[in-house]
């Protein structure tokens, strides 16, 4: 039905194929329009953020440190998944490797997970730096920094390399084509001759789990937050606290709820949701945060955006030197 040839021998195939939207093959086009230009955004800015921090002392603060994190870790997760998304959309080689199908899956997983940890991070930064500002070089020192980041690395590979090693191990003898846009853990898990269950139940568990205590976490932190802003008596001072926290807010919710929805929709709304729904917000969940992260702190904090307009107006400055 789909026009693609199915891959009916008992052996593991060597390459899968993805199909993109699945039952919106009209829209792929101005889909790899869109992606192409959402990740060119993602380059751009994440990388502008990256410069912007390595290059300038001023902004070495812990806050600071957790974006410059955040910004690498959003241009690894696009560019696990947006450059074969625009191929298939515009030109339909959807054909992935058995390794390099695996290999997307991991990379997409470890980064989710090591992002929504930067998200908890940076929540008990404000936390420190509002509530205690009196200890705040104190108690976030570079060791601290050094030793949160470790952590929520180790615990991304810890969490997420048994999802990938489970579904890698699953016999596949039936069909090689994946009713998706990159190789999600759920869609490539259906392939297989055996139960995927076990692997599914795991995804759902570890990913609630990380979430869930990540979330827990930094709601504790926030409600900290308002309970010491609402007790400042300068309203000045209460709206500064606010907007400092505004950027990070805005973050975590560009990231939860597609991230959420796409997870749950998938495993709850299967029946119910078309499929091609579910594709949309799977791909949505991996370019939104990268694409739109850059831009919240670009322009919301202020101290960014005037380290970025002097960048680039020293950059252009320096080009029309050269030209003339």
């Amino acid at each position: 039905m789909l026009g693609i040839p199915y891959n009916h021998t008992v052996e593991t195939p060597a390459t899968f194929f993805l199909v993109g939207i699945p039952g919106l093959p009209s829209s792929h086009l101005w889909l790899a329009i869109s992606l192409g230009a959402m990740y060119t955004i993602s380059l751009l800015g994440n990388t502008l953020i990256m410069t912007v921090i390595w290059m300038d002392f001023t902004l070495q603060e812990p806050m600071y440190c957790f974006l410059y994190v955040l910004a690498a870790v959003d241009i690894v997760m696009a560019s696990s998944v947006v450059p074969k998304m625009v191929s298939i959309f515009s030109s339909g080689d959807g054909s992935i490797s058995f390794n390099g199908c695996f290999t997307q899956m991991y990379f997409v997983h470890v980064a989710t997970s090591v992002e929504t940890g930067l998200l908890l991070a940076m929540a008990f930064d404000r936390y420190i730096a509002i509530c205690k500002p009196l200890h705040y070089k104190r108690i976030l020192t570079p060791q601290l920094m050094l030793v949160m980041s470790v952590a929520i690395t180790i615990r991304a590979v810890i969490f997420m390399t048994p999802l990938s090693w489970m579904v890698s191990h699953l016999p596949f003898c039936g069909s090689n084509v994946v009713l998706h846009s990159y190789c999600e853990h759920i869609a490539v898990a259906k392939l297989a001759c055996a139960d995927p269950m076990p692997s599914s139940l795991y995804s759902v568990i570890g990913s609630s789990i990380i979430v869930g205590s990540d979330v827990a976490f930094i709601s504790a932190s926030y409600n900290l937050i308002l309970q010491a802003v609402c007790g400042l008596s300068s309203k000045n001072a209460q709206l500064k606290a606010l907007s400092t926290c505004g950027s990070h807010m805005g973050v975590m919710a560009l990231y939860y709820l597609p991230g959420m929805a796409s997870i749950y929709v998938a495993w709850l709304g299967k029946d119910t949701v078309p499929l091609y729904t579910q594709v949309l917000l799977a791909d949505l969940y991996l370019i939104i945060p990268p694409t739109f992260n850059p831009i919240i702190y670009g322009l919301r904090t202020k101290q960014m955006r005037k380290r970025i307009w002097s960048l680039l107006t020293h950059c252009l400055f320096d080009l029309s030197k050269l030209g003339s």
